[in-house]
């Protein structure tokens, strides 16, 4: 007699715990920010050259000095990453349901440091616009995917907490980015702040492809997967070696060899497929639409403020240091702010009509199902730039040109806050469910069923013994 069978076991256990994949996590969104917050310094971006009527001149400095760049060209510095990173994010989203999460991850930094290294070698506008769009790309795959991997490892009861922590780092990088652009861009120069940015980021890419691969809650491991579909085929390694035919193993190759032909030629096709019927998920869920919206708004007064604040507090307030303070106010009111939402959200309890009063990226991953959140908050992702800070900085800087008072264009951009808290007071009343929970809706086969632990525990590999006598 003889007997055959099939293991399906789940990934070994990872170096990450969580409090390590979140510290590692919150270091690379910080590094992100840092170079948001330093392009957009004084003494990376710099001013152009001025002349008094006397015939005095002084010349220009940073980024806008050394390329001769208006503030409407400026303002297009601001969102020329965020191209690539529009296209990227529902690409690396989608992938993530066939490539493991954490290698997609491993390729974005990758590009992000490319990039970032070539945006300290551009020599014209149109050079380093073309690298900010690649740091775009780079950014896209992390963005997409870490908040996902957070919250299934946070402990239940302070999960907002922890994604709180997480996108604490946003104000924080912004805030170091400008004292640190504004130090190195005047004593060194605007270039150097760009390459030590990529040097910091370096290991973290390495880390992406030699790490052991984490898994996403809502998507089966890939040796599952392999180890299903050969039972599925009828094509197990266990039967070839049974057979001792030469002719009819060769048979089994060939069916083997066509039906993998077949499966490739139509993949492109069931993903695009599957990616569509995502997105008709997402576009009909309420609470999802309007959370983005009063996202975009929101988004397109902090975007325009984010670039634009260091440059309008020098000139309204002649502050030679701007650099430095708006960097001090921005790190105490974002963390302060960031913090409290999170922590105040878990005292009330974790629900998504709460969320609405305060962290609302709680609401992306909490009203979709599990395997729809690297989508959801790619989408949002998307959303709140195309809408939100990718059209605000340049038309803040086509405004300025226009009026050319720092004091009347801030306090045009600062009334749109007034829209963003109307919609999201609307999402308080909607009716919502919390999806976090919820079973996979027959994508694979789960091997193992509970929902609540991390994955990034030990855990135990089980597996699926099929067996046969023959005589």
């Amino acid at each position: 007699m003889a007997r055959s069978s099939v293991s399906l076991s789940a990934p070994e256990h990872s170096w990450f715990t969580p409090k390590r994949l979140l510290v590692i996590f919150c270091v690379i969104n910080l590094l992100n920010y840092v170079d948001r917050g330093a392009i957009a310094s004084n003494g990376v971006n710099g001013s152009l050259g001025t002349c008094t009527s006397s015939g005095t001149c002084t010349s220009g400095s940073g980024i806008q000095g050394e390329f001769n760049l208006n503030n409407f060209e400026d303002g297009l510095l601001s969102s020329a990453f965020m191209v690539g990173l529009l296209v990227a994010s529902p690409i690396f989203a989608s992938l993530a349901k066939s490539i493991n999460p954490f290698r997609l991850i491993g390729v974005g930094l990758s590009v992000w440091t490319l990039a970032t290294t070539g945006c300290g070698f551009s020599f014209n506008f149109w050079s380093i616009t073309i690298c900010r769009m690649f740091v775009g790309v780079g950014e896209a795959s992390f963005i997409s995917l870490a908040a996902p991997f957070i919250d299934d490892n946070a402990p239940v009861t302070q999960k907002t907490a922890w994604l709180a922590i997480f996108y604490m780092c946003i104000p924080t990088g912004y805030a170091l980015g400008y004292v640190y652009g504004g130090l190195v861009g005047t004593h060194l120069s605007w270039r150097f702040a760009f390459w030590v940015e990529a040097i910091v980021m370096l290991p973290f890419a390495i880390l992406g492809f030699i790490m052991k691969p984490l898994q996403l809650k809502g998507f089966a491991p890939a040796e599952s997967k392999k180890a299903l579909l050969s039972i599925d085929t009828g094509v197990p390694d266990a039967q070839e070696a049974l057979n001792a035919k030469g002719s009819a193993k060769s048979m089994k190759e060939n069916f083997s060899h066509m039906f993998s032909r077949m499966k490739c030629a139509s993949i492109n096709l069931n993903q695009f497929s599957r990616f569509m019927k995502d997105m008709k998920a997402l576009l009909c869920d309420k609470v999802y639409v309007v959370n983005v919206l009063g996202y975009c708004a929101y988004n397109f007064v902090i975007g325009a403020y984010s670039y634009w604040g260091p440059k309008a507090g020098y000139n309204i307030y002649n502050m030679s240091d701007a650099d430095m303070i708006f960097g001090g106010i921005t790190i105490v009111c974002g963390i302060l702010g960031t913090l409290a939402g999170g922590y105040v959200l878990d005292f009330m309890s974790s629900t998504i009509s709460n969320a609405f009063k305060g962290p609302v990226n709680y609401i992306s991953l909490h009203c979709v199902s599990p395997s729809l959140r690297p989508l959801s908050m790619a989408i949002s992702t998307v959303s709140i730039h195309l809408f939100g800070d990718v059209p605000s900085s340049p038309l803040v800087g086509v405004l300025q040109d226009h009026v050319n008072n720092w004091r009347e264009t801030a306090l045009i951009l600062t009334s749109i806050l007034f829209l963003a808290a109307g919609i999201w007071f609307i999402g308080i009343f909607l009716h919502s469910v919390d999806r976090f929970y919820e079973d996979n809706e027959g994508q694979f086969i789960e091997v193992d069923r509970s929902n609540t632990a991390p994955l990034l525990e030990p855990k135990v590999a089980e597996g699926i013994e099929s067996s046969a006598d023959q005589l």
